[in-house]
Parts: structure tokens; C-alpha cells; sequence
């Protein structure tokens, strides 16, 4: 009879075998190049399994670092939009900054060319509507502020004090309707009266004659009469002569050389005859 398995070798047999022929391949690999060949073409044979089986791997890196990477940029650019806001922001500080600096600057030249006591005060209000032109500043009878003081920008004479609390004043321009100052003409010293139109960029001169040597551009200035505002303080420039049929008086208007709706800060004057006064010109 026949066994019902045929047997081969055993597995000891079998792994002694297999250990004997790699050790033996080892050492022919060492000491002789003959399997170089061999094992460079095994390795291109091989090397779409070694792609194949490395692929998964490589597509899990590279979707992690590209994630990585967008979100990286996104956490940057936003970091890099706040940045950006934050030095706008402050780029418009230095820009107010600058604009202060050069309007106290002018007020400051100012100063010095008046040779007289003067105080910096701050704009707190502004009230332009054709029945009232007035201005609210940031100094008071503290700072010995009085009524009847005139007021200045870095350009001319912009009003007077008409009111006084403790820490602030109300100062009526010379443009508003009830206010009126005496000039005279820089040019030739023809005196007049400017009258407040209501409008902030206009100015009368009622009741000049038609013969009255005036031109357009010339330069009012205070005379010095009312006791209020020292002589020699520029008001404004003549825009306009024009003389009407039937008007016995010229038709003169002026404009005022303060920035009258742009000056954010004023210098309040100690002129002696306005001190001795104490009083505003109606």
C-alpha cells in the first residue's frame, strides 16, 4: 500500500537549507561583483512595487502638509490684515499729529510777531448758522480770560469774547450779523466799518462812496478805533466793488483772511486798551 501523505523533507531540514544558501549568497555578494547585475535589475524589476506600496504614505504627507501650509497662510494673512489696520490707523494719528504741530507752529510764529501776552485756546464748539456765528473755546476767567478780548488764528483776526465761565469762552466772529469792527485800508488808510454778513466768507462795507478809492485785493486791517482790537491786525481782502444806478454808497464786500471754519485752535490777545475795557463791541 501506498501512504496516504507522502513526506519530504522536514522544516528543520528545510530551514538549515535556507540559511546555508543565503549565507552563502552573502558571501559571494561580498567578495565578488557577480550579483551586482543581478540585483540592479531586481531593483528596477521592483522598483513599481516599492512606488506602489510607498504611494499611500506619500499622498497622507502630502495632503498634510498642504494643509498645513494653507492654513499657515491663512493665520498669516490674517495676522498681516490686523497689522496693516493697525498702522493705517496709526499713519492717520501722525497725519493729525503733523496737521497740529504745523497749525500751533503758525500760531506760535504768530505770537512772536505780536509781541504782546497771549494764550492758546482750543476749539470746543463751533455754531455757523447764518443767525449766529460763535465759537466755544477751552479757556476761561480762570485763565483770566475777559470780555472784550480779541481772538486771533495764525492768519487774522478771527472775533472777540463775548462770554466767560471758569473753564471756557464764547467768542462772537466777525462775520456773524451783530458784530462789526473798524478797519482801514492797507493800502491808502481809508477807515470803514466791517460788517458780519452771517455767511463765513463774506464781510460789508456799508456806506463807502462811490469815489472812494477801494479796490478789489486790497488788504482791511484794524484801525484801532472802539478800543478793542490794537491797530494794524489784517481782517480780510476785498472780493468785490461794484457800484449800483440809484445807490449813492459803493457795494463793497470783503473776505476774511482767518480760516474761520477750519482753525482748530485760536490765540486769545492781552491788548491794554481791551484789558482797560473789559467790554465786547456790539
Amino acid at each position: 500500500m501506498k501512504p496516504l501523505f507522502v513526506t519530504g523533507p522536514s522544516h528543520a531540514a528545510r530551514l538549515a537549507l535556507a540559511l546555508l544558501l543565503s549565507l552563502t549568497l552573502m558571501v559571494i555578494d561580498s567578495r565578488w561583483p557577480a550579483l551586482e547585475s543581478l540585483r540592479a535589475g531586481l531593483s528596477v524589476a521592483l522598483y513599481p512595487v516599492h512606488y506602489l506600496a510607498a504611494l499611500p504614505s506619500r499622498l497622507v504627507r502630502a495632503v498634510d502638509g498642504r494643509l498645513a501650509t494653507e492654513a499657515e497662510l491663512r493665520a498669516r494673512n490674517a495676522q498681516l490684515e490686523q497689522e496693516n489696520l493697525a498702522l493705517k490707523g496709526r499713519l492717520q494719528t501722525f497725519d493729525w499729529l503733523q496737521s497740529e504741530n504745523r497749525r500751533l507752529r503758525d500760531l506760535l510764529d504768530s505770537s512772536r510777531k505780536l509781541r504782546q501776552r497771549v494764550l492758546v485756546a482750543r476749539l470746543l464748539e463751533v455754531d455757523l448758522d447764518p443767525y449766529r456765528q460763535q465759537v466755544l473755546v477751552d479757556k476761561g476767567s480762570v485763565a483770566g480770560v475777559f470780555v472784550g478780548q480779541p481772538v486771533l488764528d495764525a492768519d487774522a483776526v478771527m472775533g472777540q469774547v463775548i462770554r466767560t465761565s471758569p473753564l471756557t469762552s464764547t467768542v462772537l466772529l466777525i462775520t456773524d450779523a451783530a458784530h462789526s469792527l473798524p478797519v482801514q485800508i492797507d493800502r491808502n488808510g481809508l477807515r470803514s466799518i466791517a460788517e458780519g454778513s452771517g455767511l463765513v466768507d463774506r464781510l460789508y462795507l456799508p456806506h463807502l462812496p462811490k469815489n472812494a478809492d477801494v479796490r478789489s485785493g486790497d488788504l482791511l486791517i484794524t484801525s484801532g478805533l472802539g478800543g478793542v482790537f490794537p491797530p494794524g491786525y489784517p481782517v480780510a481782502r476785498i472780493t468785490e466793488v461794484r457800484h449800483d444806478p440809484g445807490n449813492p454808497f459803493a457795494t463793497v464786500m470783503a473776505e476774511p483772511t482767518a480760516r474761520l471754519d477750519r482753525s482748530h485752535e485760536v490765540l486769545l490777545v492781552w491788548s491794554r486798551a481791551a484789558a482797560a475795557t473789559g467790554q465786547a463791541t456790539p
